[in-house]
């Protein structure tokens, strides 16, 4: 199984619980340790709240009702009494009985993951395996996925989300299904064109690559396929003739295109998960790369392609569930601001202007070789450049233990031609508390 986790940056939380009285043995700042910068996690307590302070940057001591970290109520140290074998102290689900190592740290458990301690901060038995800073072996889970597998469960393998859960206990991927961008299932007689728009692929063209394991998720709303897999339809428009509702919060206009009114979603295609997380993870990220025909002649317009990423519960502040947009608000279309993935004449060195707006076309041409969206796919008067966003990094917040479901979906708006497909790989779980929304380029 490969978890691949980002490096703590809090510590160990004792709390004062409901109905428990715990706190005797001074706590101590050997947790998740990090930079000065780290964001405020909060947990409610049955008298104060108790906080992961950004401390002197060397981890997060723990501070009650607003006082100073490491200290108490009345400026008192804080202390953490754990109780008997079959207590939960700490109520983080497990009793020592059931394996709890260390009953005064919410984020110790037989259910969390470890995280190995690279920044100087004293390791520790987060998953109570016996073991400290254990390295898992990397375990690739995607390996011989067919490229036109029907099982949903394949899914999360190819984006390296490994794990199954077993029960309410135990993190991991509890269930995935195939559904509509607007989250209802595809209508028995769409199902042959519905399952074109989904693929597991090793490559994308002559350049794109994995990001992780052996395969990665293709979803498009024409054939989920590289050029030279079976099954492929020219993406200059396999019109697949189905529609369905637009998903929540859409349609959402693009900020830069004021005055623009997007059309119904056409040849929708997208999955739902419904995932566990462990009880130390704080959020997940993901890998994306956007194509789309419609660059550059729909700039702006009815016609469009999008890719949604839908989280529930919806993260603080936001007013929809869509986690993938740009700094500008923009959702991820033709119109989002990262689509520097382009060409055209006498670029580079010049910038390329389609739909009344400039685009650097910072990143070149040569991701979009093989792919069917490039120069080179040639035929029907379209022997020009198309674009894409290069790989993009999505983070979003999720609650330590808890379930949530995300939807990847992607469709055209106004008709169904001119496609758009969307390549998904390397799953990451966060242990850093303080994980905001938000889709930044993922450096070559």
């Amino acid at each position: 199984m490969r978890s691949s986790f980002v490096r703590r940056s809090f510590g160990p939380l004792c709390v004062g619980l409901v109905g428990i009285a715990a706190c005797s043995a001074t706590a101590k700042n050997n947790g998740f340790g990090g930079g000065g910068s780290d964001a405020v996690s909060t947990v409610a307590t049955s008298t104060a709240t108790a906080s992961a302070s950004s401390g002197n940057g060397e981890g997060g001591d723990i501070g009650f009702d607003g006082g100073p970290a490491g200290t108490g109520a009345g400026g008192m140290p804080i202390t953490c009494t754990p109780g008997g074998k079959d207590d939960d102290v700490d109520n983080d689900g497990f009793t020592p009985n059931e394996g709890d190592c260390d009953d005064c740290d919410p984020f110790s458990n037989p259910n969390a993951l470890e995280v190995i301690a690279t920044d100087g901060s004293t390791p520790k038995d987060e998953n109570c395996d016996g073991k400290i800073d254990e390295v898992t072996p990397v375990v690739t889970c995607d390996t011989g996925i067919d490229v036109a597998d029907l099982d949903p469960m394949m899914v999360p393998k190819a984006v390296d989300l490994c794990k199954v859960s077993t029960g309410p206990k135990d993190w991991g991927v509890v269930s995935a299904k195939w559904v509509l961008a607007d989250g209802s299932a595809p209508s028995p007689g769409d199902l042959p064109n519905f399952h074109l728009g989904h693929g597991f692929l090793s490559k994308f063209g002559a350049v794109v690559k994995v990001r992780a394991g052996e395969r990665m998720l293709g979803l498009s709303s024409g054939t989920a396929r590289d050029p030279s897999d079976p099954g492929y339809q020219n993406v200059q428009g396999f019109s697949k003739g189905y529609t369905c509702a637009s998903p929540m919060g859409f349609p959402k206009e693009s900020p830069a295109c004021p005055g623009s009114v997007t059309g119904e979603p056409n040849d929708p295609t997208g999955v739902e998960l419904t995932v566990r997380a462990p009880s130390n993870a704080h959020g997940f990220s993901f890998d994306f790369d956007f194509f789309t025909f419609e660059w550059p002649g729909f700039i702006c317009s009815t016609f469009n392609d999008f890719f949604v990423a839908i989280l529930s519960p919806i993260p603080m502040g936001q007013l929809d569930g869509n986690i993938s947009f740009d700094s500008m608000g923009n959702p991820v279309s033709v119109n989002n601001a990262f689509l520097e993935v382009c060409g055209c004449d006498g670029n580079p060195p010049n910038p390329c202007f389609a739909g009344g707006k400039t685009f650097s076309c910072a990143l070149g041409d040569t991701d979009l070789i093989g792919t069917g969206f490039g120069f080179d796919s040639g035929g029907n008067g379209f022997a020009q450049d198309h674009g894409s966003t290069g790989w993009l990094q999505t983070k979003a917040p999720v609650e330590p233990g808890k379930e949530f479901t995300l939807r990847w979906a992607v469709y055209d708006s106004g008709d169904g031609a001119l496609d758009t497909t969307t390549l998904i790989d390397n799953w990451k779980w966060l242990a850093t508390p303080g994980i905001t929304v938000g889709t930044n380029p993922v450096p070559k």
